[in-house]
């Protein structure tokens, strides 16, 4: 029987192990036929929280995700999430449904330059104009998404086009899996890189989010014991090895002031010879501005994106899938000497021991204090208390990534941690989170939001109601946009106008979108409301009046004159 284009590209879908989608019901030819096959689309409210959802869905899936849209203005917003995936190596495949052929370059309803505006943030665009090659394309836009360094695949379908008759499929497209080519780096520069790990005086790991999207973290413990080398972790790395790990050092870059967990290792890391950069994109966040390692240290980097390799630090180039160029480097060590790894080890454990001890009596103050309102400090320490081992912790942009990196303990390698540090995008969290569950239904996932950020998505709170998607919302509520007044004030003296935000009752909010809300005062108040929380089958929001004066240990900021004089007389 004749199968229209939309029908054949719905089936193509599902026969890629696609069960559900991002949507808002347009492309509707498209829509239908994928909901007649069976196929969930999760319908979001607004286009810019949608592509955050399928993103968040890749994430912890680790199968390219769709998000489908109209053209126009819906295609506009797109543009934010797509270039988080983009920066991230998160592969999303987004099919937006376009102005009919014939209609084209005559001023359509909505018609725009689509290629233009999806230029700086896909990796790959396409139009789907012949119906005889709709595979083709197809099949284009998924190999675009999930081969070498992931990312965004756009293809645009004309209206009429889905109408069209289809030819057959005459072959299996294979599952929607990322990475798609497990790459390994040439064996000449492993052998060369594992001989400057077992010589080194002071290596170390610094893993980025390439090694969680690669699925490292196994590799990586095994690496780190077998030569004894301590493993940091950018912030999109966090979670790929335990904090609890006795070479664990954990999140370094620009979270590293004296109250961050790894503080207590700066002049170590400092002082590092080799530095293994693995699946970082060695940013000015992730390396403290560039500030972190010594200049003459010698550095070997292993990544997917040989653009990436040597951007920032001339290095050994380890061009290649993370997990398998981490199993390789730790065969290559097991045939060398390593009397000077395991020499080295007991002072270097010593020195992480020592940092945990100096982070637990720094902040003990902090995330201890009952007084009101509560520290963040103090919130975050409560949801690490009662993290399950299978959960998944979101954090938005701004603060609550850095609350999360610094005070939330990754104990489990079945935990996840997801923060948004492409872009950081304010407002991504929520939809993050709502991905993420969606992905994985049977883990609890918590998602810690200011309330700066939580008003971007507000409306999302109905789409995790009406979709089941049960997630733990945590607001920290100090009623200002925390970084946005504290660096202006360590900048300029003082802050501008748009920092202090109206009261708002968040927990309102929930309770009208059906959801749970409760708003926290008290440290008792918040170990009940999450441990109630997190297992009941219902998204509930957790409105915490926070003090509006804390702020994160930021580099440099505790040292910063204009700060703490500003908040010492306001």
């Amino acid at each position: 029987m004749p199968t229209t284009v939309a029908a054949a590209i719905a089936e193509s879908l599902r026969a890629r192990g696609i069960s559900e989608f991002f949507g808002q019901s347009l492309p509707s030819r498209l829509v239908l036929a994928a909901e007649d096959l069976g196929l969930r689309q999760i319908v979001y409210r607004t286009e810019n929280a949608g592509g955050t959802m399928a993103d968040g869905f890749a994430r912890i899936s680790r199968r390219c995700s769709v998000v489908v849209a109209q053209n126009g203005p819906a295609a506009t917003l797109l543009v934010p999430p797509l270039t988080e995936a983009a920066k991230v190596s998160i592969p999303v495949v987004a099919l937006i449904q376009d102005v009919p052929r014939p209609f084209r370059n005559k001023n359509a309803f909505q018609e725009i330059d689509h290629r233009s505006l999806f230029s700086g943030c896909a990796k790959w665009f396409d139009r789907l104009d012949d119906p005889d090659r709709w595979h083709d394309y197809l099949d284009a836009a998924f190999r675009a998404a999930t081969s070498g360094r992931p990312g965004p695949a756009v293809l645009m379908l004309p209206k009429d086009v889905l109408e069209l008759t289809a030819p057959p499929q005459d072959r299996n497209p294979g599952a929607a899996v990322f990475p798609l080519d497990r790459i390994r780096p040439p064996e000449a520069a492993v052998r060369t890189a594992a001989e400057l790990l077992a010589g080194a005086r002071r290596p170390i790991i610094v893993a980025g989010g390439g090694a969680v999207s690669s699925d490292a973290g196994a590799a990586l413990a095994r690496l780190s014991e077998l030569a004894s080398i301590p493993v940091a972790t950018t912030p999109m790395g966090k979670g790929v090895v335990l904090d609890t790990a006795e070479l664990s050092i954990g999140v370094v870059g620009n979270y590293m002031g004296p109250r961050g967990v790894a503080h207590g290792m700066r002049d170590w890391i400092a002082g590092a010879d080799t530095v293994l950069l693995a699946g970082t994109r060695t940013n000015e966040n992730g390396t403290d501005g560039w500030n972190l390692f010594a200049p003459e240290a010698s550095f070997i980097h292993l990544d997917i994106d040989p653009l990436e390799i040597g951007r920032n630090y001339s290095s050994l180039r380890l061009a290649g899938d993370v997990r398998t160029g981490i199993t390789d480097l730790t065969t290559a060590l097991a045939q060398l000497d390593l009397t000077r790894r395991h020499t080295g080890r007991v002072g270097t454990v010593a020195q992480i021991a020592r940092s945990r001890t100096e982070f637990e009596t720094a902040t003990a103050e902090v995330r201890t204090a009952t007084r009101q309102p509560l520290r963040p400090e103090r919130v975050a320490d409560e949801i690490s208390a009662c993290l399950p081992g299978d959960a998944i912790v979101v954090a938005d942009a701004s603060y609550s990534s850095i609350w999360a990196a610094n005070y939330i303990r990754a104990t489990s390698d079945r935990q996840r941690f997801l923060l948004p540090r492409g872009m950081a995008g304010l407002g991504w969290g929520l939809p993050l989170a709502l991905g993420a569950k969606a992905a994985r239904p049977s883990s609890p996932v918590i998602c810690l939001v200011g309330d700066g950020g939580f008003a971007h998505c507000w409306a999302e709170i109905e789409t995790a109601v009406r979709e089941r998607l049960a997630v733990v919302v945590v607001v920290l509520n100090n009623s200002i946009l925390g970084y946005q007044k504290h660096a202006e004030i360590v900048q300029f003296g003082r802050p501008t106008s748009a920092v202090e935000l109206g009261s708002v009752d968040h927990a309102q909010i929930a309770i009208a979108c059906g959801a749970h809300g409760r708003t926290v005062h008290t440290d008792v108040e918040l170990r009940e409301a999450l441990a109630k929380a997190i297992v009941e089958p219902m998204t509930t929001v957790l409105d915490v009046i926070t003090d509006s004066d804390a702020y994160p240990p930021i580099t440099g900021w505790d040292t910063a004159g204009e700060l703490t004089s500003h908040l010492a007389h306001h």
